[in-house]
């Protein structure tokens, strides 16, 4: 009869252990590096056809590497006419739409966790109850319009500064920031002005991070109220030009191969495709926004979860 000492069964346990451990931590790698490969995939194939063979890449050739890389679609797409105007349209929406978003909601959040405010529950049931509720396309149209924000920048500003959602998450953030730093606050005399920007605003820089992100990519991707209030061609956005330029893309490839002021074509590899026009936009378009994440991305998770989950 074969008997195992204690010593023998716990050394058996540990090694067990270690490679469950082990095959998990293989497990685990793998589905996170498929699903992050099934995430970049899309742009790295957006960006690999942009860079080769206009032919090859109008055939669906281009798949996993560049193959006949040439910058000529950058080139050519920059010279379409209004993309500088657009960019700096959007650059400005999304620079001061986000600071407005960010600020309104910083304050709102804070002001909502004021038992002091009057008919704070009324106020604070009235704004999230636009999450749920419109008056429609049609009646926004026609206050926009009596406001006199058609055709004007502001229309891209204003309406976007009070969001539901990003106050709902200050608010929470707030409520879980000790009551204490408020009170000292006060008994040094200051008033709720002080209190907000000199105490509670620098220490919510997680969630004002997170709002930033959020709104950011919404100024950023947003082309329906360019669509829908605009049409001096000088308030146009990038995305809105890449909406235009899209649907137009065979007529711009075929005016790219025709020569004209915008460019010569040297051979079929580096000859304006509607594929070519669409990828090199595509990529002009996603890469600004995709950059803002990793300035911001140290304080979303943790902004997140706490301004998600209350206590």
């Amino acid at each position: 009869m074969v008997t195992t000492t204690p010593t023998r069964r716990r050394v058996v346990r540990r090694d067990a252990d270690l490679s469950g451990r082990v095959v998990f931590a293989i497990v685990n790698y793998s589905v996170f590096l498929a699903l992050a490969f099934v995430c970049a995939y899309p742009f790295y194939y957006l960006i690999i056809n942009s860079v080769s063979s206009n032919d090859l890449a109008a055939l669906g050739q281009v798949r996993w590497l560049p193959t006949g890389i040439h910058l000529s679609n950058y080139e050519q797409v920059f010279q379409l006419g209004g993309l500088t105007q657009a960019a700096i349209v959007s650059v400005g929406r999304t620079v001061l739409g986000t600071v407005a978003a960010v600020l309104a909601s910083a304050f709102l959040g804070f002001m909502f966790t004021q038992s002091r405010m009057w008919g704070r529950r009324f106020w604070y049931r009235f704004v999230i109850i636009t999450m749920y509720f419109s008056a429609g396309l049609i009646p926004v149209f026609i206050v926009i319009r009596n406001l006199g924000l058609t055709n004007n920048f502001w229309v891209y500003v204003l309406p976007f500064v009070v969001q539901p959602f990003f106050i709902i998450l200050v608010k929470t953030y707030v409520e879980a920031m000790p009551t204490e730093l408020q009170e000292a606050a006060e008994m040094d005399g200051a008033n709720i002005l002080q209190v907000f920007f000199r105490v509670y605003l620098p220490n919510m820089t997680p969630i004002l991070a997170t709002v930033a992100i959020f709104s950011a990519v919404a100024q950023w991707n947003s082309f329906q109220d360019t669509l829908i209030y605009i049409t001096d061609q000088s308030l146009y956005t990038l995305q809105y030009l890449l909406y235009m330029f899209i649907n137009q893309a065979n007529s711009l490839a075929q005016a790219m191969q025709n020569g004209g002021n915008i460019s010569s074509i040297v051979d079929a590899a580096t000859s304006q495709t509607p594929t070519s026009i669409r990828m090199t936009i595509s990529v002009i378009v996603i890469l600004p926004i995709i950059f803002v994440y990793p300035l911001f991305q140290r304080f979303f998770v943790k902004g997140i979860m706490l301004g998600a989950v209350k206590g």
